[in-house]
């Protein structure tokens, strides 16, 4: 059942009319205790979620949202193994791949939690074995260099928790990430690498991906230009794929093939053999704390009340604004250098995911799906876009993330990190009203006449909603339960709107519309081409 179809509907319509009236400010001073009241404490990271446009009536009826879309019900199918991917008759099983190997899961029939397991072993092995020396380049030399090759959800997620966790990155080893099919990509990390102590990592699970196919050839003929053979290629070369065959006509033997599985999405699997480059880079040690962190979401994902429950509590957030006045983005600003990467992982976790026009019996959507999700590492931001958001026609639904430590203490730089972060949370919801603004101004000793001309400029609208997240620190644990923080946040809305969050077929038609193109750009037919197109074509070949 879709969102405008629930019976919360109505009520909510009517709540937002009535709130679009209150200021925060107002909220805040008619209750001492709102911080208290709404925030929550779990799984090892603190929500403040009282600078909203929110009061208990609200609250309450957002999550009644909850109940009548049958999130329970859809959370459990997940959980089991139903193939709730119902346009490609698939199950979602991310969370299976942070599952005890105690746990049993059932895919068709066959338990899929022994085979989980056997890959994580399997991915540790192999990284002691690079580490220990026992599996070496063809010259000899140790492969102290991994290159992994793919796009989407094989390079954003590992990408992500690579660089986050670089406090605990092993002395001596690198990993460059290729995604771009713009040879800048590949030639940038070419030039940094030797190719004796390299080893690529291939990630596609049709190994038919078009941008990773091809900077995998690519990379296998610089291979060649340096001094390596064909026969070299099964030491330098391994992959993350279905298609054994493909991966073995590329050179690639079995054993040098990690498995993907049809039941997990690549903007999901960053848990999976996908997140090799994280074992090699940080140790099988580390990789098995971001699977705990991530399964601690996950139980309290499943064992919350909704009123306690953090991806519940800012999926509904998300809805009250996206449906209810009309936000059309929500900013993601992590007050961690660390995760400046994070941003861009959660537009494709999110856009991807959500971003549909049909529900899921294929009706048209009534109400809007996914906002568009943007964002940067703070405080940055505050000398560029902030200006946007505060001062901007459009309120911007925003999450700060900031944590307690860092790993690089220096002088009192994350205290004034995180000072600007809850200064400009303050200022988002507090603003400046009109009569500070003059205030300020005869303090600085203007004239009447300039304080009448200029206090108006001077004025902050505020009531500008965020939620404050924080992290005790940001290690393999609390990154893990971070992330999938998000990743429940999303398939809550994605059942609140009715949508089935786990295909993609817009990206899908973009990949098979490039094939005809680049047929035509080689000389092929036009026929089928708008005349746009054929002019563009035209264009760039002149």
């Amino acid at each position: 059942m879709a969102l405008d179809q629930l019976p919360s509907h109505a009520q909510l319509q009517s709540l937002a009319s009535q709130h679009k009236a209150l200021h925060m400010r107002d909220l805040f001073h008619q209750d001492p205790e709102r911080s208290d009241r709404f925030s929550i404490q779990a799984a090892g990271l603190f929500l403040d979620f009282s600078k909203n446009r929110i009061d208990e009536d609200v609250f309450k009826s957002l999550l009644k949202l909850c109940d009548e879309a049958g999130l329970i019900t859809q959370r459990t199918a997940m959980f089991s193994g139903e193939k709730i991917n119902n346009t490609e008759e698939r199950a979602v099983l991310h969370t299976a791949l942070r599952s005890p190997s105690d746990q049993k899961v059932l895919v068709d029939g066959e338990d899929v939690i022994p085979e989980i397991h056997a890959t994580q072993k399997r991915m540790a092995e192999l990284a002691q074995a690079l580490y220990s020396g026992d599996l070496r380049g063809a010259t000899g030399k140790k492969l102290t260099t991994l290159v992994s090759i793919g796009i989407g959800g094989s390079y954003l997620g590992p990408r992500l928790v690579y660089e986050a966790l670089e406090p605990y990155r092993k002395p001596g080893l690198s990993c460059h990430f290729v995604a771009n099919i713009d040879s800048t990509d590949l030639a940038q990390v070419l030039a940094q690498i030797d190719y004796e102590e390299t080893l690529f990592l291939i990630q596609s699970k049709s190994f038919k991906t078009q941008e990773t196919l091809e900077n995998a050839l690519a990379a296998r003929n610089w291979f060649f230009e340096q001094g390596g053979s064909q026969n070299d290629v099964a030491k330098h070369f391994f992959a993350v794929s279905s298609q054994l065959e493909l991966a073995a006509e590329f050179g690639i033997p079995s054993q040098n093939v990690l498995p993907m599985w049809d039941w997990v999405g690549g903007r999901y699997s960053l848990w999976s053999a996908i997140g090799f480059p994280i074992v090699f880079a940080v140790g099988p040690e580390n990789f098995q704390a971001l699977l705990s962190g991530a399964r601690r979401m996950d139980e309290h994902f499943c064992e919350a009340k909704f009123d306690e429950n953090l991806p519940v509590v800012l999926a509904v957030l998300g809805i009250w604004y996206n449906n209810y006045f009309d936000c059309e983005s929500h900013a993601v600003l992590p007050y961690i250098q660390l995760l400046s990467a994070l941003p861009a992982y959660l537009q494709q976790l999110d856009m991807e995911s959500n971003g549909k026009s049909v529900d899921r019996y294929g009706e048209a959507l009534v109400a809007n799906s996914g906002p568009i999700i943007w964002g940067d590492v703070g405080a940055n931001g505050q000398h560029a876009y902030h200006q946007l958001m505060h001062q901007g026609t459009r309120p911007i639904p925003t999450d700060f993330i900031i944590s307690k430590s860092t790993p690089y203490p220096i002088k009192a730089h994350h205290e004034h990190l995180n000072a600007n972060c809850l200064a400009q949370s303050q200022a988002l919801m507090a603003g400046k009203t009109l009569a500070q603004a003059k205030a300020e101004l005869k303090a600085a000793g203007k004239s009447e006449s300039e304080v009448e001309a200029l206090a108006v400029h001077k004025v902050i609208p505020g009531n500008k909603p965020s939620n404050t997240i924080i992290l005790e620190d940001l290690s393999p644990e609390s990154l893990g339960t971070l992330i999938a923080l998000y990743e429940h946040k999303v398939f809550v809305q994605g059942v609140i709107w009715g949508l089935n969050s786990f295909d993609q077929w817009g990206v899908e038609l973009g990949k098979s519309l490039e094939t005809g193109i680049f047929s035509a750009m080689q000389g092929g037919s036009q026929d089928d081409l708008d005349s746009s197109t054929r002019n563009l074509i035209a264009k760039l070949k002149r």
